[in-house]
């Protein structure tokens, strides 16, 4: 649960400034978090699979950025 809340701080943070959008800590977390399932699912379905810190941030990074990426066009 700690691993969980760490990684998805990093990647919710680094995600929101590759995607030039600033949020708090808690924003962060949550979007690392959902992040974390999004990239899982579709590095998945590719056949790519996470097992480490570096790879978990990356994949978490790669489904944050998806998930603001659809945030703003449902929202426009």
């Amino acid at each position: 649960m700690i691993y969980a809340i760490i990684v998805g701080a990093i990647a919710g943070w680094i995600a929101g400034n590759i995607m030039n959008c600033p949020g708090g800590l808690v924003r962060n977390i949550i979007l690392g978090i959902i992040g974390s399932m999004v990239g899982n699912f579709v590095f998945g379905l590719i056949g790519f699979y996470s097992s480490g810190l570096i790879a978990s941030i990356i994949s978490s990074v790669v489904g944050a950025c998806l998930c603001i990426w659809l945030a703003r066009k449902l929202t426009r």
